[in-house]
């Protein structure tokens, strides 16, 4: 481009009231000549090409600053919840450790219950094995003579039987009979043909009040059922309805009678006879 000149002109600034005592020295100030040159720079294609080339640096900077940033908070979110993974995982160690110990000291527990369980165990087979050698065979000057049945019992067949004749403050209802026969190793009586009904009933002894005897014939369900669970079979052993309230016992030389359960009377139990 051409250059442009700027030019200024030589001024001279006089003042016509000028001080006495320095009138004579001061000489006029003059502004010289002053030229600004304007030139205007083309970049070349050097520059260019490195221009583009710092600008693509910085680019590619970027990029791996925006790069290494996503990575490390990638990191630090991955390290987060691995510690909370690791928190939960140690707690649930120390619970399952806590569970651990707890269920080794109950099972020490439940060990030494066994074990006194099995010398209890132990101790009641001798003591029963005992009580049955001297309820059957008992001991009598020196020597044992063994019998099917223990004292106080009938035999009859291949079982045994028991009556109990208790006053009237002392009889039970049918359920608490049963239980006094489960206590001797036996359960009320179960009748299975007219031969051992017969027997039964004259085991039934008379007597004020309690020659009523319960057996093992209870109404349930519309049906008369025996205590070992099988039903009665022989309609004329004894005249329905079988209420559920009901149970039966036996009279001496008469019919068997069907009477509330809840009432108190006297009962026969039984059990298998001993094998000689």
């Amino acid at each position: 481009m051409a250059e442009e000149e700027v030019s200024y002109a030589s001024v001279v600034i006089k003042s016509n009231k000028t001080p006495q005592s320095k009138a004579k020295n001061e000489e006029p100030c003059v502004y010289e000549e002053v030229r600004v040159n304007d030139e205007t720079v083309q970049p070349s294609a050097d520059t260019k090409y490195e221009a583009k080339t710092r600008l693509r640096y910085f680019q590619l900077l970027t990029c791996c600053l925006g790069t290494l940033c996503i990575i490390l908070m990638s990191v630090i979110i991955g390290i987060i919840m691995y510690r909370k993974q690791f928190a939960n995982l140690s707690a649930a160690y120390q619970n399952l450790n806590e569970q651990n110990q707890e269920l080794q000291a109950e099972k020490k527990n439940l060990t030494e219950q066994i074990k006194t369980m099995e010398k209890t165990w132990t101790e009641l087979n001798v003591s029963r094995a005992q009580w049955s050698i001297d309820a059957y065979c008992p001991l009598k000057m020196k020597v044992r003579t063994c019998e099917p049945c223990q004292q106080g019992w009938s035999i009859f067949n291949s079982s045994c039987y028991a009556y109990n004749d208790a006053p009237p403050s002392s009889q039970l209802r049918w359920e608490d009979a049963q239980k006094d026969c489960r206590g001797k190793i036996s359960d009320l009586t179960v009748v299975a043909d007219n031969k051992e009904k017969d027997f039964v009933k004259s085991i039934s002894k008379p007597g004020e009040e309690k020659n009523e005897y319960w057996i093992g014939l209870k109404a349930v369900e519309g049906k008369w059922k025996w205590i070992n669970g099988s039903y009665m079979t022989n309609i004329n052993w004894i005249s329905p309805p079988a209420n559920d309230s009901l149970c039966v016992v036996s009279v001496l030389n008469q019919d068997w009678k069907p009477v509330r359960c809840e009432e108190k009377k006297a009962w026969i139990c039984e059990k298998k006879a001993l094998s000689l």
